[in-house]
């Protein structure tokens, strides 16, 4: 893999280091899984040491990561760099006194200027910073560009307008939406998260998460009844039978020939819908994504974290490592990880020019989610910020709704009472304040 070249104005005061002898290079460990694009990493990470001589960062593959980093950090061991999978998993660490602080880091270094204004939240245990939110990832509504030119279609912007454009498609027999969850039941998560938050609005989900209004709450009834319509209506896969049984590769295969229109799912799925269309999915048919359509038609995106960086409390090298995560950190480096490797970006203010070479449909959502949630257009998705148990709830019963077990109210009464047993408990996650 050809090398990249990353040399930027924020490390000058780093270059001053390189006139030092080989015996004082300082090396800080920071380990990726083995399939976590580690090789490609490294290669970005050789830019930084490149210009950096006495300061050499290692990156190291590891399989089972997080089970093998929490077993070695609690041991004594384990990188410099302590990556989790995500802010909830911080907290017990932070308890045991396992990472540092990084209040006085994030002032020494700039990060509150460097991250979006809610992200530096994600990382407070008992009102301390202990780690820097990572691989920022949304939902959108990918979409059969060449079967809505050819029937003069055009994304729509309320959620008024798009159960009026999914009339029209059933009506000229193409399925809604190619959705399914053969391959992963947790799928039906996503669009309780992104229902609520189009439909009943962050505000009130944030309330909800906070406990200051309940999940029966009229707004978040309006979301999931029209949620159940959608699928009572077949619009999910054609058919609720076939929502259950459609696999990732049905619902892709479906969106790219055509037989169905569009498809909400993560920003994770830009590095494999291009093998749907085109010469690649044997067929003629290109793609796009739009906003998921909001009730007031303001773009609003829900937003879920993949990773945590903290400071190991047992490194000898403290303010190095915090020196290599604000290169990490940077647009600069965000960016050229996300072009190359696929990564997605941490919560930072990243322009779109911080992304060369990136497909344009990719750079832009991610600017569109980065600009989103520096305005206060950003909802929460379930797997970031809902409690353990009330998350479970949330995948597994909405089924019964759908089947017609239960009513939505139904449904809405027993996430209520579950969840306020573990805000109770204080089991939330970091939920960022608005």
């Amino acid at each position: 893999m050809k090398r990249l070249k990353i040399c930027f104005g924020m490390l000058v005061l780093l270059l001053a280091l390189s006139s030092v002898g080989a015996q004082d290079v300082t090396t800080v460990s920071m380990w990726f899984g083995e399939s976590e694009y580690a090789q490609c990493i490294t290669e970005v990470v050789n830019g930084f040491n490149d210009v950096n001589p006495a300061l050499q960062i290692e990156i190291i593959p590891q399989a089972d990561t997080w089970n093998t980093t929490r077993t070695a950090v609690a041991g004594g061991g384990g990188p410099d760099v302590v990556r989790s999978p995500g802010p909830s998993f911080v907290y017990e660490m932070a308890q045991q006194g396992l990472i540092l602080p990084l209040d006085s880091f994030a002032d020494e270094m700039g990060w509150r200027d460097t991250f979006v204004g809610w992200a530096l939240d994600l990382g407070l245990v008992d009102g301390q910073l202990y780690s820097l939110a990572d691989e920022l990832e949304t939902l959108v509504m990918y979409y059969n560009k060449t079967l809505f030119e050819a029937n003069g279609w055009t994304p729509p912007d309320t959620m008024d307008e798009l159960i009026a454009l999914a009339e029209e498609m059933e009506a000229a027999g193409i399925v809604p939406f190619s959705h399914g969850n053969a391959d992963w039941r947790p799928t039906n998560e996503w669009f309780v998260g992104e229902f609520m938050t189009q439909i009943a609005g962050p505000h009130n989900v944030y309330k909800a998460l906070t406990g200051q209004i309940p999940w029966t709450d009229e707004s978040m009834v309006e979301a999931m009844e029209t949620l159940d319509m959608m699928q009572q209506r077949g619009w999910f896969g054609g058919g609720l039978d076939l929502y259950f049984t459609n696999t990732f590769d049905t619902n892709l295969s479906m969106l790219g020939n055509g037989e169905a229109a569009m498809n909400i799912e993560g920003t994770w799925r830009f590095n494999g819908i291009p093998d749907y269309f085109g010469e690649a999915g044997g067929n003629d048919n290109d793609w796009d994504w739009a906003p998921v359509p909001s009730k007031t038609g303001d773009d609003l995106f829900t937003i879920g974290m993949g990773n945590t960086s903290s400071i190991n409390a047992n490194t000898p090298h403290p303010q190095e490592t915090a020196t290599f995560l604000t290169w990490f950190f940077s647009a600069e480096t965000q960016g050229a990880m996300l072009s190359n490797c696929g990564k997605g970006p941490a919560p930072i203010h990243l322009p779109e020019d911080a992304m060369v070479g990136l497909d344009s449909r990719v750079s832009r959502a991610y600017a569109a989610l980065s600009e989103a949630s520096a305005d206060d257009r950003y909802g929460y998705t379930t797997w970031t910020f809902w409690p353990p148990k009330s998350d479970v709830y949330i995948y597994e019963e909405v089924e019964r709704v759908w089947t017609g077990e239960i009513t939505v109210m139904d449904y809405l009464e027993g996430l209520n009472e579950l969840f306020a047993e573990e805000l109770a408990a204080g089991d939330i996650p970091p939920i960022p304040s608005r």
